[in-house]
């Protein structure tokens, strides 16, 4: 038996493996992994857009509260983050005539998530709870899901749509969240398509 080998059949050691994995999935969880889809209508020229608008008939408090003539602290941020990433994209804000507006929408789920390797024989599920206690092979956690929308004023359709989720902290969506999350979404605008510009 080498030393590798008797080093990880005690308990001890197993627990200390088993709780390095644990500290590096929880310091992974600010820093989730943005899961990112988005669609677009090809015919569209995305070249062609230089400015951009609020959508007139944008929905206040993204947070689903009594909120009336005023805005949450949500739909703050993802209206900063926004206005950030498109500045970045090269777009100017304007308030009347824009090429496109912008909408959005965001929600906090309660979901949950299977361990696949749950039965295999390499899980180390003993490792952190020890004395004949298991993991659940399902894990809770809270999602939060940003949708983006980039409408042609001028034919007021849809022309991109972004759709982003990532791990959240709690029930609402932070700040670094949400830029994480809308940081995420944008990258992938304008589409990266061939379409248009054969037309």
């Amino acid at each position: 038996m080498n030393v590798i080998t008797r080093f990880l059949a005690r308990p001890v050691a197993m627990a200390a493996v088993g709780l390095s994995l644990l500290l590096g999935v929880t310091s992974c969880a600010s820093s989730a992994r943005v899961g990112v889809t988005s669609d677009f209508d090809h015919s569209v020229n995305f070249r062609n857009y230089k400015t951009w608008a609020w959508y007139p008939q944008q929905p206040t408090d993204t947070e689903g509260g009594p909120a009336k003539g005023y805005d949450s602290f949500l739909d703050k941020r993802l209206r900063t983050a926004v206005e950030s990433e498109m500045v970045k994209k090269g777009l100017t804000r304007v308030e009347k005539n824009p090429d496109v507006y912008v909408a959005y929408n965001a929600k906090v789920e309660d979901k949950q998530r299977i361990d696949p390797y749950y039965n295999s024989p390499f899980a180390y599920r003993y490792a952190y709870y020890g004395m004949g206690r298991t993991m659940s092979p399902v894990t809770d956690y809270k999602a939060g899901s940003v949708i983006i929308d980039i409408i042609d004023a001028k034919r007021k359709e849809l022309a991109w749509r972004g759709y982003g989720q990532a791990q959240v902290d709690q029930q609402t969506i932070s700040e670094p969240e949400v830029f994480h999350i809308v940081g995420g979404i944008l990258s992938t605008y304008p589409p990266q398509d061939n379409t248009a510009d054969r037309r």
